[in-house]
């Protein structure tokens, strides 16, 4: 049976994988040694921070303790721990990397390529949890949520809230643009169906499914979509096509009093043309759950905004996202076993 090291962290715990791949793997001795990593309690490194990590990206760990942890391993299962050229050059036995992650971006991908080494990972493990928490960041912005908390919170009472030129509209009077319709935005568009918005879906790579297209949600370009929003929310993945797609330009085009909701990634926005626009009453509102640099600054002028609902990278929290991980991680380690093709090769 082959070796498997874990190295799991404080919300992707070791334990939790090593329990799913006993399941799922129930015939011979597996052997197992595993390691916690202190995220989240410690914030992820980036690939351009380190020297040689220049492919990678979002990861934990220091290369020297990684690989003499994983040592002879032919399975190595993480969540963050970096696998970058030369480390894969210290591993000769590894020969499947298993990463509960949408994407494997702590991993350098050609080298494990051109070493044979197959890289597995764990695509919409986390969809549900973002969309559930895309509809309430929505909420907490638009219904003057976040702002009455805040200020309770400081001893004060907004009643004022309660004025016609203060009060939120709600979803059933809004049309909500969604950008991205994959495996989080299909799950958007179906949670805010139930509220009875208009709903325009813009992404050039994908149709709309059957059901939403009967439902009434349409599929526009993106200038259609700024431009009749009132609440804009993003769900691409990053590119370079999409890198600083929410630009000044694309700001400017928002439909005047809209509200922008970013749960995807900081890179795809232009933080100071956004925080521009929140200033100077353009946009309504914004909800931010990623950051070009995570965690912000201290300094950064976008928390200094009462109309800015904020949170630290969390929307796929959830233990539903850590028991799916888990069991797709348990999976491809026993089809590995098995000599079964892989189901969700990199």
């Amino acid at each position: 049976m082959p070796t498997i090291a874990i190295t799991g962290d404080r919300f992707m715990l070791s334990d939790v994988f090593e329990t799913a791949i006993r399941a799922c793997c129930p015939v011979g001795e597996l052997e197992i040694r595993k390691q916690d990593l202190p995220w989240p309690d410690v914030p992820m490194e980036h690939g351009y921070a380190k020297a040689g990590f220049e492919g990678l990206k979002e990861y934990l760990g220091e290369p020297d303790d990684i690989v003499a942890f994983v040592g002879d391993a032919d399975i190595f299962v993480t969540h963050l721990a970096p696998l970058s050229a030369p480390m894969m050059d210290r591993l000769p036995k590894l020969r499947l990397v298993a990463v509960s992650r949408g994407g494997p971006v702590n991993i350098d991908m050609r080298a494990a390529r051109e070493r044979r080494i197959c890289v597995v990972n764990t695509p919409g493990r986390n969809a549900s949890a973002v969309a559930e928490f895309t509809i309430g960041g929505l909420l907490a912005q638009t219904r003057n949520i976040t702002r009455g908390h805040d200020a309770l919170r400081k001893g004060n009472w907004l009643g004022d809230l309660y004025r016609a030129d203060m009060a939120g509209d709600e979803l059933s009077d809004m049309t909500v643009g969604v950008i991205g319709y994959g495996a989080i935005g299909t799950r958007v568009v179906k949670l805010l169906q139930a509220f009875g918005c208009r709903i325009l879906v813009c992404d050039p790579y994908v149709q709309l499914a059957p059901q939403d297209r009967a439902a009434g949600v349409l599929q526009v370009a993106l200038d259609c979509l700024l431009a009749e929003s009132d609440v804009i929310t993003l769900h691409a993945r990053v590119t370079a096509e999409t890198t600083s797609m929410i630009d000044r330009d694309a700001l400017a085009r928002m439909k005047k009093g809209a509200y922008f909701i970013n749960t995807a990634r900081g890179p795809m926005v232009d933080y100071d043309a956004l925080y521009d626009a929140l200033r100077s009453h353009h946009l309504r509102g914004a909800m931010l759950e990623t950051f070009a640099v995570e965690p912000p600054p201290a300094d950064w002028r976008l928390l200094t905004l009462e109309n800015v609902t904020l949170t630290p990278h969390i929307a796929g929290a959830s233990l539903k996202t850590v028991r799916i991980a888990a069991a797709q991680v348990a999976e491809e380690v026993r089809r590995f076993i098995a000599a079964e093709p892989p189901l969700n090769p990199c």
